[in-house]
């Protein structure tokens, strides 16, 4: 028996509640909050560039020093899977993902993915990784480049799954979605200092920022986003 579509009754009638549509409306006030987040990470590189010790530092070096367990087992074994999805192969995630919104029709949606999932990160992530400069912390437990702030994992896994919630998740399913994508960035965040790869300041400010630019980037597709929720909600996908 076919699914029906979560949007069909809606006949792509304008008045409808926008949050009852897929893609999802960005909630009120998306872009304050997006900005707000890129400058606090912001913020934090100046204080990380000024030469001087940030009043985080201590915390860092607490956290990463306690994070001194066994390099096998389970925790590791976890650590490491998130090392890799978040790594180069989770490249090919977002690439994937954008190319079959693209098929399907939605290639609303697509350049919305592609714009958060990559583009952001070339232009937040790489820019400020040379303007601050940071070090890593010592002795890391997996491969890693230069410039440990922010972290472009941390980064790269929240913008990937905030888009994805905006042209994924269905009315029903946001409020647990939206807390397992909440879940999945902490796990995110305690590999990258489990793995000695961080200082939980980078992933703050990594998690910061991919939220942030989500944020801006969902407001300013929104008028596009609108559009192909009506189409899909009317079966005029194609039109």
């Amino acid at each position: 028996m076919l699914e029906k579509n979560p949007n069909a009754d809606l006949d792509g009638d304008r008045s409808v509640d926008p949050r009852q549509l897929v893609p999802a409306a960005p909630p009120r006030g998306a872009l304050e909050a997006g900005v707000i987040m890129l400058l606090a990470a912001f913020v934090m590189g100046l204080l990380l560039r000024g030469g001087g010790r940030p009043f985080f530092q201590e915390l860092d070096e607490r956290l990463t020093a306690g994070a001194a367990g066994s390099a096998r087992g389970p925790v590791m074994g976890l650590a490491l899977f998130l090392d890799k999805i978040g790594g180069p192969i989770g490249l090919v995630i977002p690439l994937a993902v954008t190319g079959c919104l693209g098929i399907y029709g939605r290639w609303r949606s697509a350049l919305f993915f592609f714009a958060t999932s990559v583009l952001a990160n070339l232009v937040i992530v790489l820019p400020l990784k040379g303007f601050v400069g940071r070090a890593r912390p010592p002795h890391p437990w997996v491969l890693v480049s230069d410039g440990s702030f922010p972290s472009g994992q941390v980064f790269m896994m929240t913008a990937l799954l905030v888009a994805m919630g905006v042209v994924f998740l269905r009315p029903r399913a946001r409020l647990w979605g939206w807390f397992a994508v909440g879940l999945f960035v902490a796990l995110m965040m305690w590999s990258r200092v489990w793995l000695h790869a961080q200082w939980l300041s980078d992933t703050i400010a990594g998690a910061m920022s991919g939220a942030g630019s989500g944020l801006v980037l969902w407001r300013a597709f929104a008028g596009l986003l609108r559009r192909e929720a009506e189409r899909l909600a009317a079966d005029r996908l194609w039109d």
